[in-house]
């Protein structure tokens, strides 16, 4: 599958890391709510921001955080690798 920019110009894929994609989209499922995927992927202050909603709002804010680390999870999980490395490590797109 190739990937493909914004411009449309198709991209190598050339990532000599791996990918954290499997390991960030059961988090974001099972654990999203607490934002551990995003500590997991790197971004901290994603994760500190997500922990902290659910914390602080006792609970009310979960249920947002939820749906969130749901979605996240399950568009982690559809990617390729590449595709996954590309947009979420390489680019760093940090929500969604």
């Amino acid at each position: 599958m190739d990937i493909i920019d914004d411009q449309g110009n198709k991209i190598q894929p050339q990532f000599p890391q791996e990918s954290k994609r499997v390991v960030a989209g059961i988090l974001g499922i099972l654990l999203g709510v607490f934002g551990i995927h995003k500590f997991i992927l790197g971004y901290t202050k994603e994760g500190i921001i997500m922990l902290l909603v659910s914390i602080l709002t006792c609970g009310i804010g979960a249920s947002v955080m939820y749906v969130i680390g749901l979605v996240e999870g399950i568009t982690y999980l559809t990617k390729s690798d590449e595709e996954f490395m590309y947009i979420y490590q390489t680019n760093q797109k940090k929500w969604f």
